[in-house]
């Protein structure tokens, strides 16, 4: 952000995001952004380079948001188990309850050629290590399994999370509720995780 006016470079975040969710990333211009967050078009230029990057800040702080959320939700959670568990309900109930955003998310911000090629994620990665975070938790409290490699498991478990987002952005027929979802994709990966030592019960 290049100037210091932050209500103002909200403002256009805030505007960006309805557009984007309302015309995708590819159709929207510069100037339907400008008009809905009722600012000249060249304004947005001294806050952003260019529509790319209004899309990696809007990322940028939902992930703040996100990794704030995530991390009290689970402060109190000590049960490697319960803390799995509640990492995928809190994940897909902020899809549902943040539709314009999840669909930004989900589907148009994989559209950033810039985004995929050269924005280096650091905040999805530490997203992605409170999953790893949990396994390795797991694994020296003799609760996960030995074998099991944190890195592969953690994108493995995000991953199933994120077709099932991806899932309910886009489907206009919703078969299942959130709590079912979470509970349903927590229970298929802890039934690989969990040493043979330990009674599952979810």
């Amino acid at each position: 952000m290049k100037s210091r006016n932050r209500e103002k470079y909200q403002r256009i975040i805030n505007a960006a995001t309805r557009i984007f969710a309302r015309k995708g990333f590819f159709h929207a211009k510069i100037s339907d952004i400008a008009r809905e967050a009722q600012v000249a078009d060249g304004t947005i230029y001294l806050y952003f380079q260019n529509k790319d990057d209004i899309l990696i800040s809007l990322f940028e702080e939902q992930m703040k948001r996100v990794l704030k959320g995530m991390k009290e939700e689970l402060r109190d959670v000590k049960d490697p188990l319960k803390r799995l568990e509640r990492f995928a309900l809190y994940h897909l109930r902020l899809v549902k309850d943040n539709k314009d955003i999840a669909e930004i998310i989900q589907v148009e911000l994989r559209q950033s050629s810039k985004f995929m090629k050269e924005y280096k994620n650091t905040q999805f990665i530490e997203y992605l290590n409170l999953i790893e975070d949990i396994i390795r938790d797991g694994q020296e409290k003799n609760v996960f399994r030995e074998d099991i490699v944190p890195g592969i498991a953690k994108r493995a478990f995000f991953g199933a999370l994120d077709e099932m987002s991806r899932f309910w952005v886009l489907s206009s027929r919703k078969k299942y509720d959130i709590e079912t979802a979470a509970r349903q994709i927590s229970e298929y990966f802890l039934r690989g995780l969990v040493s043979e030592t330990r009674t599952l019960r979810v």
